[in-house]
């Protein structure tokens, strides 16, 4: 594998507020550790990743888009885009590099019946849900080992 072979981790709305929301579910590492966290553990697998957040459906589809057009791997948290929007799920539709979604909690066991669906998980490769941050570094070696 390549030393530079870039992985765009994409986070979608209110993880930005990592640490501060609901840090009984989500912990109390901020969004930024957590960015950090994902460059370093991408570095010693020998990837260049790439953090990127947002609250708003159009960044995540253009990213998305872009990694499509350039076959760079995906570690997606769409967050709550996971269940309703169409949108992700079309350009995920489009990815031909791995697809890892991943989630802090895990939105298939929470009380709310609306998290139990996952527009992405039909595209994924794996789903890796309900193992705190670490779940992103299980996505990056995922990812590593398939393009390795």
């Amino acid at each position: 594998m390549s030393q530079s072979a870039t992985v765009y981790v994409i986070n979608g709305p209110n993880l930005n507020r990592l640490g501060k929301r609901q840090p009984e579910i989500y912990g109390h590492t901020t969004y930024a550790e957590l960015a950090e966290r994902c460059v370093e553990w991408g570095l010693d697998l020998g990837l260049a990743v790439e953090v990127r957040q947002s609250n708003h459906e159009g960044d995540i589809v253009d990213w998305l888009n872009t990694a499509a057009d350039e076959s760079i791997p995906v570690v997606l948290n769409a967050a709550a885009f996971t269940h309703y929007s169409y949108a992700v799920y079309d350009a995920c539709a489009q990815l031909t590099a791995p697809l890892i979604e991943v989630h802090i909690s895990d939105p298939f066991t929470r009380p709310e019946e609306w998290r139990h669906f996952s527009v992405v998980s039909p595209h994924a490769s794996h789903v890796i849900a309900g193992r705190g941050l670490d779940g992103y570094a299980e996505a990056l070696a995922l990812v590593a080992r398939s393009i390795g």
